[in-house]
């Protein structure tokens, strides 16, 4: 993927934040726009957050000019500005101090021209070499496990969880200590899954879907602790059937303690919902 169009790239694509997981790498070419400054530039602003979104997973990430400039700063380090002049080979007006951990390669001056972190490789030079370039794709099938970039994508995204989600309730449905809740406190099942699944979503770092107050929701339904246990149990029962070991256990630490704010709260008057 790209950030730039090119055109003497072969099966390169116009980079977007949903395709990160799957991109086996992201270029960011030169582009001549700014770095340092960039008030009132919510596309510089929405560049920058797709590059520290494919640095967070893990992403192989080719940048040169400006985009490596732009790459040094998502990383932390300070921009640098003002024309180097007649540098060999020629150099972008801004530039990136190498970031924390970096090896720098080469110096053009007092500009690190060449650096390398992690799966990150930048040039200053506004134009890039072929044995730039060649080493970087030859590296492509070599890079380590991609990072989850959220939580929600570690346990595989919405989908997934409202799989996990319809398992559980109907488990709980069905169940002796629980049925009899939600059969008095629900009317809509989808619409309620609805509901639900966007609080998980919001919950685990996929974007403000569910706007709410968890302790107003599961006021006054006479909850006690066997039943938070029992919820908890099953909540686990079905997060193990469906996810890897690791994510379940994600999915059902942030539910405990989930049950832990709700077990501590007072009763305040019930406004409707249940969990």
């Amino acid at each position: 993927m790209t950030t730039t169009p090119l055109k003497d790239w072969e099966r390169v694509e116009a980079a977007t934040p949903d395709a990160l997981p799957t991109a086996p790498g992201l270029l960011v070419p030169h582009d001549g726009g700014p770095v340092a400054d960039v008030r009132d530039r919510p596309d510089r602003w929405a560049l920058l957050t797709l590059v520290s979104g494919a640095l967070r997973r893990g992403v192989p990430v080719l940048a040169w000019g400006t985009g490596a400039a732009l790459v040094g700063r998502a990383l932390g380090a300070r921009v640098g500005a003002g024309e180097p002049g007649n540098a060999d080979p020629p150099l972008a007006s801004e530039w990136s101090e190498p970031p924390r951990g970096a090896a720098v390669e080469r110096w053009a001056g007092e500009v690190p021209l060449l650096w390398r972190l992690g799966t990150v490789t930048a040039w200053a030079g506004v134009t890039l070499p072929d044995e730039v370039r060649t080493e970087f794709l030859a590296g492509l099938g070599q890079t380590a496990p991609r990072s989850a970039g959220s939580p929600l994508e570690e346990v595989g995204g919405e989908a997934a969880l409202r799989t996990l989600l319809t398992d559980f309730y109907a488990r709980a449905r069905v169940d002796d200590l629980l049925g009899p809740v939600f059969e008095t406190h629900v009317e809509d099942w989808e619409a309620h899954l609805d509901r639900v699944t966007a609080f998980w979503v919001t919950l685990l770092g996929g974007g403000a879907v569910w706007r709410g107050h968890l302790n107003e929701v599961h006021a006054g339904l006479g909850l006690r602790g066997l039943h938070l246990a029992r919820w908890l149990a099953l909540f686990g029962d079905s997060a193990r059937a469906h996810l890897s070991p690791g994510a379940a256990a994600l999915l059902t630490s942030r539910a405990e303690a989930m049950g832990a704010r709700l077990g501590a709260r007072r009763n305040p008057p019930h406004t409707g919902g249940v969990p």
